[in-house]
């Protein structure tokens, strides 16, 4: 019999049997100390459901969400985003201070966009 060991998905540390235990948002499993007489951290949190009188397991990313983090592939300059929207840079500069393309200007002038911006305006377009 081998004996399986569990990685948070949390903190990506093991876990002691005496600390397991699986998240019933995303199933992973992660820390939750179990005993007042063994020291641990937690990872995550359980608590009484009061309409359905049962334990509810939930891990700390899960409690405590994140923002995606930006991806750089998805900001466009503004020739970038001229070819990808196949317009000329003079009307998506025309379509963005006309309100009709979110975007951001640096200080230095550069039209930045972000390609779902891109993708919405071409959608209401049709």
């Amino acid at each position: 019999m081998t004996s399986h060991v569990q990685i948070c998905g949390v903190c990506g540390g093991t876990i002691p049997p005496h600390m397991e235990a699986f998240c019933n948002n995303c199933a992973r499993p992660y820390h939750l100390n179990q005993r007042v007489d063994m020291p641990g951290e937690d990872c995550g949190q359980v608590w009484i459901n009061e309409e359905h009188l049962a334990l509810e397991f939930a891990c700390n990313e899960c409690l405590n969400p994140q923002p995606p983090a930006a991806n750089l592939d998805d900001i466009l300059d503004m020739a970038e985003a001229a070819a990808f929207v196949r317009m000329s840079e003079e009307a998506i500069a025309a379509a963005a201070e006309g309100g009709m393309i979110r975007h951001r200007r640096t200080s230095s002038g550069v039209y930045l966009f972000q390609r779902g911006d891109l993708v919405g305006y071409l959608e209401g377009r049709r």
